[in-house]
């Protein structure tokens, strides 16, 4: 007996059957598709711009990118499961503002420590999450329309805070968060890839992560299964306003200021590269990873578009038409993923009604 006499021919062929299967079930999956497609957009995007412009691969320019790009990633980490979570925040343009003029006025003004300066900054995020909070999940407001206004009362008290006017005065060291290195990378790089990691293994290891998902799909399910889904999506509401508070603080710490101003358009970018990613704009679905692709195109795209000196009215054309694109594609490919799902389920039921 060799041990092998138990094995049929069919075996193998089963076997690479199964995980043909697999991979074309994988495959059919709208976050799978989406991520593939995306990447496949972010190389050929690159390589595309090698050729349009010279300088798009130095490393400088380079460097440039992953600093822009950041910013948005920050925030886009934690945007994501507030929409997977079936949430929207429109408000993170303004805490960037607010988190950035609060921090450049406890060091101008007050001479605080940095330290404890960029940790108020920070919280003044955290509140105004919190504030998105109570009022959709306490309150039971319209997402669009509670961080809608609490993008407007942010962008108000920005410039309340800083009296119209830039914030100045700040010390070098204001500026040295931002323009600083964590050996060969640049901080808010680092800051960027250190809450990507984080929330990848809060997406796919913890309980929150869980949550989150169960939140966005079928609510009425999760809220019979015991899912706390308001505490859920209080949690990732506040964490989203202190991602911002903490990308703001870099931003502004970039211009060695605190701008009222800053942070205009940002929640765009977010929730361009976030829906492009694979995020279901009416939750249950997405992904940190494909946020993190979906931020890379749009720094790169951006990049491209400057580099190239198209005006800045056209490139709000093309970010518009990206991310109608973007829905576009996440709407066919969810209905695909339906269509599969809704077979299987007629296959297992009724196998030959299926096949026919």
């Amino acid at each position: 007996m060799t041990g092998m006499e138990g094995i049929t021919s069919d075996a193998v062929p089963a076997r690479r059957s199964s995980i043909g299967s697999g991979l074309k079930v994988w495959f059919a999956r709208p976050t799978s598709k989406t991520l593939v497609m995306n990447l496949g957009i972010l190389i050929a995007l690159s390589v595309w711009l090698s050729f349009a412009t010279s300088q798009f691969t130095t490393s400088q320019n380079i460097t440039n990118v992953l600093g822009q790009v950041s910013f948005i990633g920050i925030s886009a980490c934690l945007v994501t499961p507030v929409m997977v979570a079936g949430g929207l925040d429109l408000s993170v343009g303004s805490i960037i503002a607010v988190a950035g003029v609060t921090a450049a006025k406890f060091v101008a003004d007050a001479h605080w420590p940095l330290g404890w300066a960029f940790l108020m900054g920070a919280l003044a995020g955290g509140v105004i999450g919190a504030l998105n909070a109570f009022l959709i999940v306490g309150m039971r407001i319209n997402p669009v329309i509670t961080t809608l206004g609490t993008m407007y009362i942010g962008r108000g008290l920005a410039n309340v805070v800083a009296g119209g006017s830039p914030v100045t005065g700040v010390p070098f060291s204001f500026n040295d968060l931002a323009t600083s290195d964590v050996g060969p990378v640049p901080v808010p790089v680092a800051i960027f890839a250190v809450t990507a990691l984080v929330m990848i293994f809060v997406e796919r290891k913890t309980i929150l992560g869980r949550w989150t998902v169960a939140s966005g799909g079928n609510q009425e399910a999760a809220r019979l299964s015991g899912i706390p889904i308001n505490r859920t999506r209080v949690t990732l509401y506040i964490l989203s306003g202190l991602a911002a508070g903490v990308a703001g603080i870099l931003l502004n710490s970039r211009i060695a200021t605190g701008d009222p101003n800053s942070g205009t358009g940002f929640e765009f970018d977010v929730i361009v590269a976030v829906v492009l990613g694979g995020t279901a704009i009416t939750g249950g679905q997405g992904k940190i990873i494909g946020s993190i692709v979906g931020v890379l195109i749009v720094g790169v795209l951006n990049n491209g578009l400057n580099l190239l000196g198209v005006s800045t009215f056209y490139q709000y054309i093309v970010q518009g038409g990206v991310l109608i694109f973007a829905v576009g594609v996440d709407e066919v490919f969810r209905h695909t993923w339906r269509n599969i799902l809704r077979r299987q389920r007629l296959e297992r039921r009724h196998p030959s009604q299926a096949r026919n």
